[in-house]
């Protein structure tokens, strides 16, 4: 079927053009979402007034665009990103970022998918990023990627912190491990002191036994000297 394209379809055909395509993508979607209409004579009369709505519409969207343009080219933007060493950054920044920071510091809104870069940017340092919104209609400005001095002096300061209390607790640890020693030498000095009562009493038991046994034989000794008297 032959239709008359009434939107611009991205890979098929721009708004006015007229063309064949098959009759199931027609029917099926270009007809009922007024993207195109049949071409014949009954179309004509809305072909016209459609294509007119568009080119105004376009024609001002394009004007926005070129002011839009001219208010961002040369423009000079500062971000600010956390950076280690060799001006590294941690993590890095995209075009949503750079769209963010337009939005937030002079107060232009852009589309991210307008702004081309060829990858996230990961250094420290100045760039010429292209905001482009058409083949004909783009900006560049100057962006500046500098280190954010509040960002790493919160870090530090929450580092020093942490090292303020690992050596604490190591020293916390430290006087625990001190106590303990000292808790436990008079503890061990009790149980020598035990063993040694529990020696002396097991020497003085021998000898009680050994003085029992000397008894035992002077009893023998008396009585056999008895016998022998009478």
């Amino acid at each position: 079927m032959k239709v008359i394209f009434l939107e611009d379809v991205p890979n098929v055909a721009r708004a006015g053009e007229a063309r064949e395509v098959a009759d199931g993508y027609g029917r099926n979607y270009l007809l009922p979402r007024r993207l195109a209409v049949l071409a014949n004579s009954k179309a004509s009369a809305v072909v016209e007034a459609q294509l007119k709505k568009i080119a105004l519409k376009r024609a001002q969207t394009e004007a926005e665009m070129t002011e839009l343009a001219g208010k961002l080219d040369g423009l000079e933007v500062t971000l600010k990103a956390r950076a280690g060493a060799k001006d590294k950054l941690y993590g890095s920044i995209t075009s949503a970022d750079i769209a963010d920071e337009l939005k937030s510091s002079v107060g232009m809104e852009v589309d991210r998918r307008k702004i081309e870069l060829e990858e996230p940017i990961r250094q420290l340092g100045d760039y010429e990023v292209t905001v482009r919104f058409t083949h004909d209609i783009a900006a560049v400005i100057r962006l500046a990627v500098v280190a954010d001095k509040v960002a790493e002096e919160k870090e530090e300061k929450t580092e020093e912190k942490k090292g303020k209390k690992a050596r604490a607790k190591k020293k916390g640890g430290e006087k625990a491990e001190e106590t303990e020693a000292t808790v436990e030498q008079p503890e061990a000095k009790l149980e020598e002191a035990k063993e040694t009562v529990e020696a002396t009493e097991a020497k003085l038991e021998e000898a009680k036994e050994t003085v029992e046994a000397t008894e035992e034989k002077v009893e023998e000794a008396g009585e056999k000297e008895a016998e022998s008297g009478e």
